[in-house]
């Protein structure tokens, strides 16, 4: 039928209170629900402010027949009148649920199907067909909150900016590859023939030409897009806030960083954030957490305990030591220590030989002796030693691992987290840092070169400076992640603006002139005339949200997300094309794999 101004709700579905009683309403939504019971009709009619219950009884005649024949998930527009529940059927779950409508005239807008899945029911349906669906997934409580979570998140962001000063800024989405990092997603061109653009991976290049223009400040709730391997917290495309400024320091970035994530998550979550968050340096963080995104929820810590070792009379280690190995350990409280049976210790041993240890010798503090399997072996000194550095008090479990510092950290890492969860040790709550100087540079054995841990033009600290030459693996660069709960949620770097620098940055990645100029020309000409010192930080948008609604996968707060082969079920993308598009754009497709 027609939609007429007559039709149109007086009410959302959700609003109805027991102080409407008696008055007519119009409502508009979708039939969620339909109950037959004894010749009485009782659907519960949905839009997005909730549900309501509506009644229709037999004697409405030709309305109630037509009542009959309307299935679940169909648009409807109904009239009635509001009255308060027969004592006794009252539903508190619902804020309607005082009341309910008894209907006097309907409307179906549009008819249904029956649906793959109801929105009820969805959350135990597989996201396959959830996503093959998502239009109906999307009716679902929890996906109207998580979209309507984001678009606050969107309000919250753009008025702090403004309210700092910054101007909002669009850079181009078809723009030059410049291949660092992730693969480009690349675009053919039909008037240029056997030239392509590529899609942003980030704004990078144009936020400092913005610093160059002298804009000053600068902000973008930005797509972003990276042909790389998926995961519950990645997408192909997108969304960060992005920000650059002019004439900055480190500072001013955690400062505006902090607010607006005091901002976000005390006005959509309605937790209190404390400022200022930790500043962990890089190598604190691995060597602690293991990880440079440390979850600080988990109080356990990783510990150095490669002095107490040296001539402790335990070969092994001694020879894995002489060849560039540490010793390191993760220290369980009583408390905990208490709950791991025998049993529990030996898988946990069997876990880090899968994490590519060699194995975790476990050591107990029982009764003011050290006992455990290598604890025999070792002198009085160096089990003086070990207590000390390792802070162990009675009824403490202490677990030791042998291996290169990077086998360590990422297996002793993992061993933290999976500890910490299952032994109940996650504390409530959302825990912050700033993790900082990064390396600047990296060994890429792939590559057989250094490479940048960030991106070419991230500044080196003043301090490291003469170290360019000599040592470069030990440069560390002012280039900061800010890190929730284990997920890094952002990161940035205060930019080179030296020439001088940039130079020698450009010729320790073994970027000669014509190839930098190939890949950087545009910026490093702009850079000729004039370059403030200049620097920012890019925000996972999706991530935050994410962690804002309580999800572990992004997927829930993207309205129209790929799956983990960078598929869309709902509308088949990526699809063949005609054979006229690719010859209009020069390409012809291989039949080789």
């Amino acid at each position: 039928m027609v939609f007429t101004k007559e039709w149109k709700r007086s009410f959302y579905c959700g609003e109805l209170r027991p102080e409407h009683e008696g008055e007519e309403v119009t409502i508009n939504g979708w039939v969620r629900r339909v109950r037959d019971l004894g010749g009485i009709l009782f659907w519960e009619v949905w839009d997005h402010t909730g549900l309501v219950q509506v009644v229709f009884d037999p004697a409405l005649g030709e309305v109630f027949d037509r009542a009959k024949g309307v299935r679940e998930e169909s648009v409807v527009s109904l009239k009635g009148v509001v009255r308060r529940r027969p004592e006794g059927t009252e539903n508190p779950k619902l804020a309607t649920g005082w009341v309910e409508i008894a209907a006097k005239e309907l409307a179906l807008l549009s008819p249904s199907k029956t649906p793959p899945f109801s929105p009820e029911t969805a959350s135990s349906v597989d996201e396959a067909i959830r996503l093959r669906y998502r239009y109906l997934d999307l009716r679902r409580d929890e996906m109207q909150r998580n979209l309507r979570v984001r678009s606050r998140a969107y309000r919250i962001v753009r008025d702090h900016f403004y309210s700092h000063g910054f101007v909002e800024v669009e850079t181009p989405i078809l723009t030059k590859s410049t291949p660092e990092g992730a693969r480009d997603y690349l675009v053919p061109s039909r008037l240029h023939p056997g030239k392509f653009y590529a899609l942003p991976q980030s704004p990078q290049l144009f936020k400092q030409l913005l610093m160059v223009s002298g804009l000053d400040r600068y902000f973008q709730i930005a797509r972003c897009f990276r042909d790389e391997d998926l995961r519950a917290d990645r997408q192909p495309e997108f969304t960060q806030v992005d920000v650059e400024m002019a004439f900055m320091t480190e500072e001013d970035v955690f400062s505006l960083v902090e607010e607006l994530l005091q901002r976000l998550f005390g006005e959509i979550v309605g937790v209190e954030v404390e400022r200022p968050f930790p500043r962990i340096g890089y190598d604190e963080a691995m060597l602690r957490y293991g990880t440079d995104r440390p979850d600080l929820r988990i109080p356990l810590v990783i510990e150095d305990l490669t002095e107490a070792f040296r001539g402790s009379g335990i070969s092994l280690f001694e020879d894995l030591m002489a060849r560039g190995a540490r010793v390191r350990g993760i220290r369980v409280p009583a408390g905990k220590a208490s709950s791991l049976s025998r049993r529990r210790v030996e898988e946990l041993q069997e876990m880090a030989k899968g994490l590519g240890l060699g194995g975790l010798a476990p050591f107990h503090l029982r009764g003011g002796e050290l006992s455990g399997p290598l604890a025999r072996q070792m002198s009085e000194g160096s089990r003086s030693a070990l207590l000390g550095l390792s802070g162990m008090s009675e009824g403490d479990l202490l677990l030791v691992a042998c291996a290169e510092p990077e086998v360590l950290c990422e297996a002793l890492g993992a061993l933290r987290l999976h500890l910490g969860e299952g032994l109940g040790m996650v504390e409530e709550g959302y825990r912050f840092c700033w993790v900082v100087d990064f390396p600047l540079f990296e060994w890429s054995e792939e590559e057989g070169r250094l490479v940048s841990v960030h991106h070419p033009f991230t500044s080196p600290r003043p301090q490291d400076l003469h170290l360019l030459d000599s040592e470069p693996l030990r440069v560390k660069a002012r280039a900061y992640d800010v890190v929730l709960n284990g997920v890094e949620i952002g990161g940035g770097s205060v930019r080179i603006h030296d020439p001088a620098v940039q130079s020698k940055v450009f010729q320790i990645l073994g970027i000669d002139e014509d190839r930098a100029r190939e890949r950087f020309g545009f910026l490093l000409e702009a850079f000729s005339y004039g370059v403030p010192p200049h620097g920012g930080i890019a925000l996972g948008f999706d991530r935050i949200v994410a962690m804002m609604v309580g999800s572990r996968s992004i997927r829930d707060v993207i309205a129209f997300p790929k799956n983990q082969r960078a598929l869309c079920p709902l509308t088949g993308a990526p699809s063949d094309v005609e054979e006229r598009q690719l010859r209009e754009v020069h390409i012809r497709v291989s039949d080789e794999g």
